[in-house]
C-alpha cells in the first residue's frame, strides 16, 4: 500500500462510505467500487484489502483499459508455452499471482463480453484454464471491480453481461464526487499541501489565503481529489516558502500564448456540451455554470471596488496573476476603472 496517500474527510458523505468499506471488508465477497475519475477508487480497494483477512497477502491491480483483449487475456489467466507466437515458457496470470489475496480490476466496463465470461468462471467458481491450455486450476481470489460509468445501463443494452454484474455486485460502494464533499476541501488542501512541502524539504507551510480557500469551496471539481491535488500541489510550489498560498491555477493550459489549431473553437464548443452534460448527469442543476459565473462576477466587481480599481493590487488581492485577472476582465466585459 502506498503510505503516503490516505483517505482524508469528515463530511457526512465521506464517513458513510468508509462505514460501508469497513462492514463489507471482512467477507471473501465480490465487490465494485463505482465512481468519477479521481474520487479515490485506488485507495478504497487498499483499505478494503487491507481491513480484510486476506491483509497479509496480496493485492494485485489491473487497468482493464490499458491493454488490448489478447494482451489483458493472458495477463489475466495466464498462459501455457507455444499458445502463440513468443509464448516460450509458461507464465503465472494475475488470478494465479492473487492467490490468498485480492485482485482488484480498474475500468473494468472495458472489458469484452467473450473475457467477461471466461471472468465470471473465476468469480464463480474460483476455476480457470491458461490461454493455450486445458488444466483447470483453482484459485482462491477475491476479485473488486471499479468503473466510472453505469454498469446496469451497460447490461440492459448488453454491453456488460448481466450474470457477472450480478455475481460482481455482492455489495457496491459509489464514491461521492468532491463537490458533495465541500466540507472536506480544506483537510485535503491541507493534507496535499503538507506533502508537497515536505517534497520541497520545506521547513513549514504557511497556509492558503482566505480567497484562495473559498475559491477552492466555489470550483465544481470535475476532476474531483486527483484535480484538487494537483491544484494545491501546483500552487505551493510556485509560492514562497514563508507566504500564503493566494494564487490558484484550476486550468494549467489557460495562457495568452496557448497554441489554436483550425478547429479549436468548434473542438472548444464540443468540449462546453461534454461538460455540461456531464454536469447533468451527475445531477447538478443546468443553471450551475451560470451560478459559478454569476459569483466570479460578483466576486471581481466587489475585489475591483475594494482596491479602488487598481488592477494589480485586485489581482493579488484575488490571488490571480495580473494575466489572469485581465482575462478575467475581458471575458465578463467588466471595466478595470
Amino acid at each position: 500500500m502506498n503510505h503516503q496517500q490516505k483517505l482524508v474527510g469528515q463530511s457526512s458523505a465521506f464517513l458513510e462510505t468508509l462505514e460501508r468499506v469497513s462492514q463489507v471488508a471482512p467477507l471473501s465477497r465480490p465487490v465494485l467500487i463505482v465512481g468519477e475519475r479521481g474520487t479515490g477508487k485506488e485507495m478504497t480497494v487498499e483499505r478494503l484489502h487491507f481491513l480484510s483477512p486476506r491483509w497479509e497477502n496480496i493485492l494485485i491491480k489491473l487497468n482493464c483499459a490499458a491493454l488490448p483483449e489478447t494482451l489483458l487475456e493472458s495477463e489475466l489467466f495466464g498462459y501455457e508455452p507455444g499458445a502463440f507466437t513468443g509464448a516460450g515458457k509458461r507464465h503465472a496470470g494475475r488470478f494465479e499471482r492473487a492467490h490468498g489475496g485480492t485482485l482488484f480490476l480498474d475500468e473494468i466496463a472495458s472489458m469484452s463480453l467473450r473475457l467477461q465470461e471466461k471472468l465470471l468462471r473465476v468469480v464463480e467458481y474460483g476455476e480457470l484454464e491458461r490461454v493455450g491450455g486445458n488444466t483447470t486450476i483453482t484459485v482462491d481470489v477475491r476479485v473488486v471491480g471499479a468503473a466510472n460509468v453505469d454498469l446496469p445501463a451497460m447490461a440492459k443494452k448488453g454491453a456488460f453481461r448481466a450474470d457477472l454484474l450480478d455475481r460482481l455486485s455482492f455489495d457496491v460502494i459509489t464514491l461521492p464526487p468532491l463537490r458533495y464533499r465541500k466540507s472536506d476541501i480544506p483537510l485535503l488542501a491541507e493534507e496535499f499541501a503538507l506533502g508537497m512541502t515536505r517534497e520541497l524539504q520545506r521547513e513549514y507551510f504557511a497556509g492558503f489565503s482566505d480567497t484562495a480557500l473559498l475559491r477552492m469551496k466555489a470550483y465544481p471539481w470535475p476532476g474531483n481529489v486527483r484535480e484538487l491535488k494537483n491544484v494545491v500541489e501546483r500552487a505551493v510550489y510556485r509560492t514562497a516558502a514563508d507566504e500564503l498560498v493566494t494564487e490558484l491555477e484550476f486550468d494549467p493550459f489557460a495562457s495568452p500564448w496557448q497554441p489554436h489549431g483550425e478547429n479549436s473553437e468548434e473542438a472548444g464548443g464540443q468540449l462546453e456540451v461534454d461538460r455540461d452534460e456531464a454536469l447533468n448527469s451527475a445531477g447538478i442543476p443546468g443553471d450551475f455554470k451560470a451560478h459559478i459565473r454569476d459569483y466570479e462576477q460578483t466576486l471581481l466587481q466587489h475585489a475591483l471596488e475594494r482596491n479602488r480599481y487598481n488592477q494589480r493590487q485586485t489581482a493579488r488581492a484575488l490571488g490571480l496573476s495580473y494575466d489572469q485577472l485581465r482575462g478575467y476582465l475581458k471575458k465578463y466585459r467588466l471595466s478595470g476603472k
